[in-house]
């Protein structure tokens, strides 16, 4: 008698194993700490923490007044440059406005702006190469910006603010092009915002 009870228990628990199985493999995958998992980061961008608001660390919506609210409800990419606009200078907004260009569908909601210093832009140049480009004169913001730089990372990088004028990611200078829509291409699809 207990042959036969004996084969239809193991059916019982392999029935049982299957359903309970991936639930426990997968329980301890994610609170286990297993040297395997990778330690790898997907961004390329730094995030900056905290995270601050352009628009409430004047007391004003500094960003969108600077922009005449051209930015408002997009996301904007900032590079700042104090100096003329030499060959780093343009190498760096063209790839702004490349980075802008490979994000393709999602680029309308992206706005770019130049932040530049007491010397003002050659405007040929930027309406030649460069429509739709915003350029403003810092008042200020250059200094809060450099900041929030990372001072392990080399300056005259690029700063991604979302639609409410929170200052969220920073990217290198020497960061691919590709690299930077990666990251933004995940928060446009994260968002709800812009």
């Amino acid at each position: 008698m207990t042959a036969r009870t004996d084969p239809s228990r193991r059916q019982l628990l392999l029935v049982a194993a299957l359903f309970v199985g991936p639930l426990l493999i997968a329980s301890l995958m994610y609170y286990g700490n297993f040297s395997w998992l990778p330690d790898g980061r997907t961004n390329h961008g730094r995030l900056l923490e905290p995270i601050i608001n352009l628009n409430e660390a004047d007391g004003e919506r500094l960003l969108s007044n600077l922009t005449s609210g051209e930015t408002d409800n997009h996301w904007a990419l900032l590079y700042v440059h104090s100096g003329e606009c030499s060959d780093s200078c343009r190498e760096a907004l063209y790839r702004l406005r490349q980075s802008r260009l490979m994000l393709g569908s999602e680029m309308d909601r992206v706005k770019r702006i130049f932040l530049h210093g007491k010397i003002a832009p050659d405007t040929l140049f930027l309406e030649q190469q460069h429509r739709g480009l915003i350029t403003i004169s810092n008042h200020g913001l250059d200094k809060l910006l450099h900041m929030k730089q990372p001072r392990d990372l080399r300056a005259g990088g690029f700063y991604l603010v979302d639609p409410l004028g929170n200052l969220v990611l920073y990217f290198t200078p020497e960061l691919a092009p590709r690299d930077m829509v990666d990251d933004i291409k995940h928060l446009l699809k994260l968002s709800r915002i812009g």
